[in-house]
């Protein structure tokens, strides 16, 4: 596995008060950018607060970003901020067969396994940050760019409006 672009290990004995605040560089952020096809990533933060429970550590905080993205109708540069709550789990490695087939809870869901005595607080923000990107996100020209295609038919809207759309041309 490569190293990631946004990558701050952090040594589960060596947490200290527990308060972390992590920043990506312009390098980084602009090699996030391309990994999530994103136009360019301005800033991307996080201020964390970790907590350690045996050899679970928990991660709380808030995640703040500024991303360019393009519109998913009209392709055109659409600024977002995202500034969201953030909530981490980090367990051990599980020990388990490549192939055995695993049961998840809904808590396993929300955790982020490592090995040995390190977990990455950097890589976990970056996937958070991936899960905050609307990837359906439209522009103010969103309307104008499907009415000029065909796409946004004023008389016909719902659900149903495809299915009409198609008995007419029968």
């Amino acid at each position: 596995m490569s190293q990631p672009e946004f990558s701050r290990p952090v040594e589960r004995d060596r947490i200290g008060d527990g308060n972390r605040r992590i920043e990506a560089d312009a390098q980084e952020r602009q090699a996030l950018a391309r990994r999530f096809g994103l136009v360019s990533i301005a800033k991307l933060e996080a201020d964390l607060s970790l907590s350690v429970e045996g050899t679970v550590i928990g991660a709380a905080g808030r995640m703040r970003a500024d991303i360019v993205q393009s519109c998913a109708v009209s392709g055109e540069d659409l600024p977002v901020h995202i500034d969201e709550p953030v909530a981490l789990r980090f367990v051990p490695e599980a020990s388990r067969q490549p192939d055995e087939e695993v049961e998840l809870s809904e808590e396993d869901c929300d955790e982020i396994e490592y090995s040995g005595t390190q977990f990455d607080l950097g890589e976990a923000i970056a996937q958070s940050l991936v899960l905050a990107i609307d990837p359906f996100a439209t522009g103010p020209d969103a309307d104008r760019v499907r009415k000029e295609k065909g796409l946004l038919d004023e008389a016909a809207s719902g659900p149903f409006a495809a299915l009409a759309a198609l008995k007419k041309r029968d």
